[in-house]
């Protein structure tokens, strides 16, 4: 079956494809959740596991997902209705939508926290703070009810400024931008991190490992964070897939894509642990590493006034090349199956957004007291999303590739019709019928808290 592609905008260079997809992949995952999984999980020995699951569930999944947007050249949902026909398999792209629009209702918080610390970096408010007056301010600021609110606004609005611009004056040219300068602060973090006393510790925590420390849960959490750091099961990587051109190898660009995911979060580790090893913290502080133990490390750093300013705006670089790709989800799919202007969609979801992130961030403050089932809604919508939808949606598309869709089809399309050798196929379907949905069903389970 071979689909006539529509006339629709595309992204306009190779390195623009692997920039706004690497974008998407890299977020708050990597530089905030990463270190903090290595952290609690044995370091070296998680990522060793890490990498392997990678290469086993990220590459297979991110390439089915490509494969799937650029066959149809249509939207998250469009897509499955433009390859099989019918209407039953688009529940996969409105489950995808769906799942946006809620993660960006708490990211978009957390992000704005990002700006938030940024500023306080600036104004060298962090000097002269014990741990304990760090965590407390932490705990104060997220549950003001302005300020935050007053970051995830700005955010919003970053984020709407870009989608505006379309796909290749906006999604592709600020990612291209904002990519490389990523990269070149977290390399500047990992060499100042590095030199620190007593910073080799901190590597061969990393990249020592000790196999005794790979137990099932390690190997669960090492799983989980491939899959969720790089942006599947949420439509992000079927919607970029749709504006790629059919010369554009999709094995090699999904390779490209973790393996700059992969660097990022590495890098991510290396800036931290020599700095946390070298003044004696304990690297399984959790979730509280990066907003409240990273903080105190930066006060007692030479040169750490600069270097705590890069990596609070490191944070915000990589949550805008996330939600930028979260939003245009939700904007590729409104404005094409409503026949909608762009900017009005885009204007009408940031609104849209902006209430769910007002409400998010009113969750741990003022309004915490109104709980669903036990829990705020920012961690409610936390919960849902990356224990329910995001396994869930990846095991649909896994199905979907690996036991429905014609063989010969994805054949052709990652081969650019026969143009390029495709003898990785058979291992790839066998994934993709076999490992990737259990390894995907063990997550869930994993997440559910039904594996511990």
């Amino acid at each position: 079956m071979t689909l006539e592609p529509q006339k629709r905008t595309k992204f306009g260079s190779k390195f623009g494809v692997v920039a706004a997809a690497a974008g998407s992949a890299v977020g708050l995952g990597n530089i905030w959740k990463f270190p903090y999984e290595a952290g609690q999980h044995g370091g070296a020995a998680f990522l060793l596991v890490y990498i392997l699951c990678v290469v086993l569930l990220g590459v297979p999944v991110m390439l089915s997902e490509f494969a799937i947007g650029r066959r149809a050249h249509a939207n998250v949902s469009g897509a499955f209705r433009k390859l099989t026909g019918n209407n039953h398999w688009i529940g996969i792209g409105l489950l995808g939508v769906l799942t946006a629009f809620l993660i960006l209702s708490f990211y978009f918080v957390v992000a704005g926290w990002s700006l938030e610390y940024v500023a306080q970096a600036v104004s060298n408010n962090f000097v002269g703070k014990t741990p304990a007056d760090l965590s407390v301010a932490f705990t104060d600021f997220t549950s003001d009810t302005y300020r935050p609110l007053f970051w995830t606004a700005i955010f919003v609005a970053l984020t709407a400024f870009v989608l505006l611009a379309g796909v290749e004056k906006g999604i592709e040219r600020y990612s291209k931008v904002l990519m490389p300068f990523l990269a070149v602060i977290l390399i500047l973090l990992s060499i100042r991190s590095v030199t620190m006393p007593n910073g080799l510790e901190g590597l061969k925590f990393l990249f020592k490992p000790d196999f005794s420390k790979i137990t099932p849960q390690v190997m669960l959490s090492a799983l989980g964070q491939a899959f969720f750091s790089l942006s599947l099961g949420m439509g992000c990587m079927i919607t970029y897939g749709s504006y790629m051109r059919k010369q554009n190898n999709l094995l090699q660009t999904a390779v490209q894509v973790t393996v700059v995911d992969t660097i990022v979060a590495i890098l991510a580790g290396v800036a931290i642990f020599p700095a946390v090893f070298s003044l004696g913290i304990n690297p399984a502080e959790g979730p509280q590493l990066v907003f409240v133990t990273l903080p105190g490390v930066f006060t007692h750093m030479t040169g750490g006034y600069l270097f705590a300013i890069l990596f609070f705006l490191l944070l915000a670089i990589a949550a805008i090349t996330s939600t930028i790709s979260l939003q245009e989800v939700i904007t590729a799919y409104i404005s094409e199956e409503f026949h909608l202007s762009r900017k009005k969609v885009v204007a009408a979801s940031s609104l849209l957004l902006m209430i769910g992130a007002v409400l998010s961030s009113l969750s741990l403050g003022p309004y915490s007291s109104l709980m669903i089932n036990g829990k705020p809604l920012f961690e409610v919508l936390d919960f849902v999303t990356s224990k329910l939808f995001l396994p869930f949606g990846g095991l649909l598309i896994a199905l979907f590739i690996g036991w429905f869709y014609k063989a010969d089809d994805i054949r052709d399309e990652l081969s650019n019709g026969g143009k390029l050798k495709s003898r990785f196929f058979p291992i790839y379907l066998f994934l993709m019928r076999y490992f990737v949905p259990l390894a995907i069903l063990l997550i869930f389970f994993n997440e559910l808290g039904l594996l511990r």
